[in-house]
């Protein structure tokens, strides 16, 4: 299966993506044994910062290096500035536009297109990738375009990919005992009191096998108290697939609960 990746680099950072690791979004497109033929990201200069901030321009820099030092095409494009009737300076750079080309122009050699983005004026592209018989999938992270992830493949939070954004700490490798992860809520007992996460332990293929139960899923559950959930939970509702918890992992209390989930944060509800 030959892949391509297109990543909207400005609106991802915007919306939860800062710090993205690149490495990480490259095996995550080609778990399943996909061949990688395009990795795109797609930059908006500004060259007035760039002279102007020092700050600004280092920072692009080592950002470029980075990127491209782990493979990937970074296409840039220069940020333009408009002047009203009334005076008012507004900036544009068509980032969007030069991505929706390239997409539908490359897929002409590629069977799964991995769109990174939120940003719901793709739902078109989208469309014409498929009607040209490729397999759509889409990360994001927040502020995500519902149209967008009803129209695409395969939707998965970004939040969800282990390592692909930093947790807010964590003294031990993602999934291990004393890491920090991401998860949801996929079975909740309310008279009870307890429910259960699912995280992803690693990038591998079988995302859709979601019994971790089952030797081929990627995922791992860990035992929840009602105690250990933020305020703004609404338990009434959970499980809530589209809701993401960050949490610290630590050893469960009995034989049958291997992992339990401990801090737990919200960190983001998608409608």
């Amino acid at each position: 299966m030959k892949v391509g990746v297109f990543v909207d680099s400005e609106n991802i950072r915007r919306n939860g993506g800062r710090n993205l690791r690149y490495d990480i979004l490259r095996e995550f497109a080609s778990r399943d044994g996909g061949e990688i033929q395009r990795l795109n990201t797609y930059i908006a200069i500004d060259d007035d910062r760039m002279h102007n901030d020092t700050e600004y321009a280092f920072g692009l820099k080592d950002f470029l290096g980075a990127v491209r030092s782990a493979g990937w095409k970074a296409v840039e494009k220069k940020v333009r500035f408009y002047v009203d009737e009334e005076g008012n300076r507004t900036s544009k750079a068509n980032v969007d536009l030069d991505m929706a080309v390239d997409m539908l122009l490359q897929s002409e050699n590629l069977d799964k297109v991995l769109v990174v983005t939120g940003d719901g004026d793709f739902v078109q592209v989208v469309r014409a990738l498929q009607n040209k018989g490729c397999r759509v999938e889409l990360l994001a992270f927040m502020n995500v375009s519902g149209l967008l992830r009803r129209e695409v493949d395969f939707f998965i939070s970004g939040f969800l990919v282990p390592g692909l954004v930093p947790t807010l700490g964590g003294t031990a490798p993602w999934g291990k005992i004393g890491s920090r992860v991401r998860g949801v809520c996929h079975s909740w007992k309310d008279d009870s009191g307890y429910g259960f996460f699912r995280f992803m332990e690693t990038v591998s293929s079988g995302l859709l096998v979601r019994d971790t139960r089952l030797e081929q899923s990627p995922y791992v559950s860990a035992f929840v108290h009602k105690s250990e959930l933020p305020l703004e939970t609404d338990r009434m509702r959970l499980p809530d697939r589209d809701a993401v918890f960050e949490f610290e992992i630590t050893e469960g209390r009995s034989g049958e609960e291997n992992m339990a989930a401990k801090n737990v944060q919200l960190v983001y509800k998608y409608s």
